[in-house]
């Protein structure tokens, strides 16, 4: 979704009554099914748009709020600020609307608003897991952030501890949590997230923290930990895209080799981890080398006969 098409939405919204998915979408001059997501992004992020079935329905927004933007909570003023920071993705005219709207919000939300502006990313790269939808946790992060508040958070099989929120960011369908436990930033994914508080005590991030870059530095460091094992991979031309896609940038495209195949350098975390992701593109793959991945496939494929065969 792009920030410029959600601000035009919540004009629309805010000139008219209700608006329906179709009427909207001759306004954007966009499809109805783009036109719906849009309103589904705004109502799902947390800003009081709803649907109103039945004859004569549609959507509209609720609370009284017009253009101002007065009619607004706290909260949901920081959802919709969030979300249009996500979406903006660096266009120049996106971000001069965003200001426009910020400076049109009462001055006690200003500033939350401004830190949700920047708390969440959208990396569009994967790390080839399956998407998922957004885990309910995530508005609370967003909260937190905005407001400088330190979390409580439990992670997995770890002991629950205090930790300053820096940000959150999607990538390949996941949300993860950028925070800082005491000992520099660290990366959580937010549905593995067992436990979780906003605490009193303030927590503003570092002087000149930038999300952006800290994030990038997070990701290189999974990068590294994620390719210490790599191998040769031969790839059905038909199922490259697929098999990249997949692996994310784990996955580097070489050359063709001919044959309908191309060359595929795949990496993972350790031959064994890399066996194994390989193993279910058996069909459209053959794996070149080195020898220690072709090993670990033959011998993961022993044990699968010998359970199911």
């Amino acid at each position: 979704m792009r920030a410029d098409r959600l601000i035009r939405v919540l004009f629309v919204l805010q000139s008219r009554e209700s608006v329906t998915a179709a009427q909207l979408a001759v306004e954007l001059e966009t499809s109805v099914a783009t036109a719906r997501r849009d309103l589904e992004a705004l109502s799902m992020s947390g800003v009081p748009v709803y649907p109103q079935p039945g004859r004569g329905g549609g959507w509209r927004l609720l609370g009284g709020a017009r253009t101002n933007l007065t009619g607004l909570t706290e909260s949901e003023s920081t959802a919709l600020f969030a979300l249009l920071g996500k979406a903006q993705g660096g266009a120049r005219e996106a971000a001069s609307a965003i200001q426009k709207l910020l400076a049109a919000l009462p001055a006690t939300f200003r500033h939350n608003a401004q830190r949700a502006i920047g708390s969440t990313l959208d990396d569009g790269a994967a790390w080839g897991d399956a998407p998922t939808s957004t885990p309910a946790e995530v508005s609370t992060l967003q909260r937190a952030i905005s407001h400088e508040r330190a979390i409580h958070l439990g992670y997995r099989a770890h002991p629950a501890s205090a930790a300053t929120p820096l940000g959150v960011a999607t990538r390949g369908g996941h949300w993860y949590l950028l925070a800082d436990p005491g000992a520099g930033p660290r990366m959580y994914r937010v549905d593995r997230i067992r436990d979780l508080s906003i605490l009193d005590s303030d927590a503003p991030p570092p002087p000149g923290f930038d999300l952006s870059r800290a994030w990038a530095d997070a990701v290189a460091a999974v990068e590294s930990l994620r390719g210490a094992s790599s191998a040769e991979v031969l790839v059905d031309d038909d199922a490259v895209a697929a098999f990249v896609r997949r692996f994310g940038r784990q996955a580097s495209v070489q050359d063709a080799v001919g044959n309908g195949r191309v060359r595929v350098e795949a990496r993972a975390q350790s031959t064994e981890a890399l066996a194994e992701q390989l193993a279910g593109w058996a069909a459209v793959i053959e794996v070149v080398g080195p020898s220690e991945v072709r090993r670990a496939l033959a011998d993961l494929g022993r044990r699968l006969v010998n359970r199911y065969g």
